[in-house]
């Protein structure tokens, strides 16, 4: 029997959870376009050894500015080439779910969470806060 686990990842580019939903929102209407399956897919190099744990219910936690602040729920670790190279393709739903920001310093790659160390999903009516709101309740 396996124990759900997450992983989770730095998101180098965005400054906000809104601008990670654009981008992810960007990249499916433009794989769309192409005639592709509109899937999000993180390709890296090393590919989870607790696969089973991670497709169980786990997520893939994104760090923005310094603090956890979404998640996208794991749907599949696909092996793939890349550059020549055997790499894993880690696809995720493109729905992308608002929490409650905690803190979190900056590391390299991906790395497990437990489900012990997630922050709790926010409710649908706190999408009026804004993040630097939400940051704030969060450090006092």
């Amino acid at each position: 029997m396996s124990a759900r686990l997450h992983l989770i990842k730095l998101a180098v580019g965005p400054n906000s959870l809104n601008s990670l939903r654009e981008w992810q929102t960007q990249l499916v209407c433009e794989k769309a376009v192409k005639g592709q399956e509109g899937e999000l897919i993180h390709i890296t190099r090393n590919t989870p050894k607790r696969a089973e744990e991670l497709l169980d219910g786990g997520s893939i936690y994104w760090v923005i500015k310094g603090f956890i602040a979404g998640r996208n729920r794991l749907l599949e670790l696909r092996p793939m080439m890349h550059n020549g190279m055997p790499h894993c393709g880690i696809v995720y739903d493109p729905e992308l779910i608002r929490l409650a920001p905690r803190p979190r310093r900056p590391f390299q790659g991906w790395r497990y969470l437990l489900v012990a160390d997630t922050p709790p999903d926010l409710a649908s009516n706190a999408s009026d806060l804004t993040e630097s709101m939400l940051r704030e309740l969060t450090e006092q």
